[in-house]
């Protein structure tokens, strides 16, 4: 089988396997009594639903339409597959979806309408928008996309973005404010070539305007050539790009631009074309999957051109991932009437600063980089930035405010910032970010029982991915002693939950832990969470908040005075409840000595192997959570056991934290 029927089927596997598609809708509130179901159905129900007849407003404050967004498609422009109807494109609507979720913390409702008319498709959005903060058009063909857009901002309330046309603008719109700046060119100055005339195109032609470029300066082309005055085949939109010009053909356009903005098709940029662009060019070739020159060539034929793809395996993708979820975001926390022009420019700019700012190691670990920073190679931002939804939202929200568009203004700027901050922790981003990590040294892993089914097909998505390199074993056994600084064996477990990742200690080993062998699970859980490249923030659990006189809180209460004494560096504090360490909002005033003030434990130390196996077993039986490990500590090779009955994702995710051992073993 080869590489594209390995992805078809996994693609087709991945979509139907447990509950079909990729989404589903959550309860919020407690629905397990009678007294729960007589509050959210009736007769409880009937007083939200007057006070929001009495003050419209009140929608806001007692459903869930302010953090909603329809994710609207009728399936005429789906990717690079063209018209294949509304039913066909659902899976690039769910999977929209899980972008605004994953990123934003913005939840969807996926809506596809089988319906081409322009003007019906309008009144089918107008008369179901009530129901929604917010409208994101995806996948609508031009030019109707244009009318459908405009007409739906001018009469309706709530932000309306039609994302394929925006999102492609403001990223490479922010790249090309970078790129600018590095060759050293003036936008008013400079001729920029636009190859492309669909939504995307006219979108971002736009916005460079809107930037500063000089409308004169740009030549935009079609499938037929250089759109010129000479020309009499020209829709409305086209016309209103037509340039007096002797221009013909792609290659005419060429001939002294400073700028090449591909949205076409590929190959279609050959390197003659490129060579006659001036010194420094700057080449957006964003076609997908294959862009209008490949990078390698481009790079061969130009050492000085400053290149952008749409593509991840390349420096500067312009992905649209950089901008829709934050966008809505800033907007939704503001009941923004709309997305305005000033909103959009905010989040061009704030974009292109992020990418002048220092890069955080989370991100450079995402990445496989040792370093990255602003350049040629590193124009825009990378999506897996977590600075991206406070940076982008705060912008925008800022803008809508500055515009007169926003209708719930931000006063506490610091505690906005702190919910974004919040709302970034409930994604997997860090499984991904250590499966990154782990590519950048190949690693040899060694897995047994390699007869079993679910053992070989992680084996081979390990080596796919490029993980590590698998070896399968069967039988043969062998002993591995403890380190000596250890003294004893461990096991951690990583919790991947909706408030971010979560680790347990000890839930697999000692069962029942002295106030010793505590210290020695805080410092070496400490060093795996650091090794991820995460900041280690410890409770010692115990029933009581620092006032416990039974054995169990005494022995954590030793612990973390062993440890304040000799590790002070370490945020570590105990014995406390579980629910005061979970807690950001801990309270000053009943312990404002605690070192977990105002900060969320994310590494819950338990006083014995009952209480921490059961409870990681609990959360993931109660709420889902995914889980990892167990990861051993204080052996003397890395070497971590399965848990029977270990999903495939299960052992692929534990065979990259092997990897990332061995790495920080040496």
């Amino acid at each position: 089988m080869n590489e594209d029927e390995n992805l078809k089927k996994d693609a087709l596997l991945y979509h139907s396997s447990g509950r079909k598609g990729k989404i589903e809708v959550i309860p919020t509130k407690g629905h397990s009594t009678q007294r729960d179901l007589a509050l959210a159905y009736s007769p409880g129900v009937a007083e939200p639903c007057k006070a929001i007849a009495e003050h419209v407003e009140k929608v806001y404050d007692y459903t869930a339409k302010g953090n909603l967004v329809a994710v609207i498609s009728n399936g005429t422009a789906v990717l690079g597959l063209g018209d294949i109807g509304p039913e066909a494109s659902k899976p690039v609507m769910e999977g929209k979806g899980l972008l605004f979720k994953t990123f934003a913390d913005i939840d969807v409702f996926d809506i596809e309408i089988n319906e081409k008319d322009p003007k019906k498709f309008i009144e089918i959005v107008k008369g179901i928008a009530p129901t929604f903060g917010g409208i994101n058009l995806e996948d609508i063909k031009a030019p109707e996309a244009f009318e459908i857009e405009q007409t739906l901002k001018e009469e309706l309330n709530i932000p309306v973005m039609h994302d394929d046309q925006h999102g492609t603008a403001i990223i490479s719109g922010a790249a090309l404010i970078n790129a600018l700046s590095i060759a050293k060119k003036n936008i008013e100055e400079v001729k920029i070539v636009v190859n492309g005339a669909g939504a995307a195109a006219i979108a971002c032609t736009k916005i460079y305007v809107s930037l500063g470029a000089n409308p004169n300066h740009i030549l935009m082309c079609d499938s037929k050539g250089v759109i010129s005055t000479k020309r009499e085949d020209l829709n409305e939109e086209k016309k209103s790009f037509a340039r007096d010009t002797n221009d013909v053909t792609l290659e005419d356009a060429m001939h002294g631009a400073d700028v090449f903005i591909g949205l076409s098709v590929a190959d279609c940029l050959t390197p003659e074309m490129l060579n006659s662009m001036t010194e420094n060019p700057i080449v957006f070739a964003m076609a997908n999957p294959n862009p209008e020159i490949d990078y390698n060539l481009a790079i061969k034929t130009r050492k000085d051109v400053i290149m952008a793809t749409g593509r991840s395996d390349f420096p500067n993708q312009v992905n649209n991932v950089l901008g829709f979820p934050f966008i809505f975001r800033g907007a939704l926390d503001v009941r923004a009437i709309s997305i305005n022009e000033e909103m959009k420019l905010a989040a061009v700019k704030a974009l292109a600063d992020l990418a002048k700012e220092p890069v955080p190691e989370m991100v450079l670990m995402a990445y496989n980089e040792d370093n990255l920073s602003f350049g040629r190679e590193y124009i825009i931002p990378k999506p897996f930035d977590n600075r991206l939804i406070t940076k982008v939202s705060m912008a925008v929200a800022q803008a809508a405010m500055e515009s007169g568009v926003a209708q719930y203004p931000i006063k506490d700027w610091k505690r906005y910032e702190e919910q974004l901050l919040a709302r970034s922790g409930k994604d997997h981003k860090l499984i991904r970010m250590l499966q990154n990590r782990a590519r950048s040294t190949k690693k040899r892993i060694v897995l047994n029982n390699g007869e079993d089914i679910k053992m070989i097909k992680a084996a081979q998505i390990i080596q796919d991915e490029n993980i590590a390199e698998v070896i399968l074993l069967g039988d043969k056994k062998q002993v591995i002693g403890a380190q000596e600084s250890a003294k004893k064996v461990s096991g951690l477990m990583m919790l991947l939950t909706k408030k971010g990742p979560l680790f347990f200690a000890d839930t697999t080993i000692i069962v029942d832990p002295d106030w010793k062998d505590l210290v020695r699970i805080a410092r070496m859980t400490a060093k795996v969470v650091r090794g991820m490249g995460l900041m280690p923030r410890m409770a010692m659990l115990s029933f009581e908040n620092f006032s416990g006189k039974n054995e169990i809180s005494v022995k954590m209460a030793k612990a973390v005075e062993f440890l304040h004494q000799h590790f002070p560096e370490m945020i570590v504090d105990g014995e406390v409840q579980p629910d005061f360490a979970l807690n950001i909002d801990n309270s000053m005033e009943d312990f404002p000595f605690s070192k977990l003030h105002g900060k969320a434990a994310n590494v819950l130390i338990f006083p014995n192997l009952a209480s921490g196996n059961l409870s990681y077993k609990i959360l993931r039986g109660i709420e889902g959570a995914q889980t990892i490990g167990p990861i051993l500590m204080g052996l003397n090779k890395p070497v971590h056991i399965l848990q029977m009955h270990s999903s495939v994702e299960e052992i692929v995710n534990l065979a990259t934290i092997a990897v990332l051992d061995a790495q920080l073993r040496k």
